[in-house]
């Protein structure tokens, strides 16, 4: 059963570092394993959403970098890219 993961509209507002910052942030949290069962759910949660926006902020990066056309004479030119 594969749900699909919504980003909430905070999460969108995030920068790619400041997503990573604060899923690492919760993986630490998480790896200590100093907090009641029901917050763990509930920062798991949004790591799962944080790592989604990430995801997607690669792949939009990417497909960013695989516009870029390199001419015959080593000048680089960009293609406008639709966004996602």
């Amino acid at each position: 059963m594969n749900k699909k993961v919504e980003i909430t509209n905070d999460i969108k507002k995030l920068s790619f570092e400041e997503a990573l910052s604060e899923l690492e942030q919760i993986v630490e949290r998480l790896e200590r394993g100093d907090i009641e069962l029901e917050d763990s759910i509930s920062i798991y949660e949004r790591g799962v959403v944080l790592k989604t926006h990430c995801e997607s902020k690669l792949k939009t990066a990417k497909m960013k970098v695989d516009k870029i056309i390199t001419q015959p004479d080593g000048d680089f030119s960009t293609e406008p890219l639709d966004d996602i």
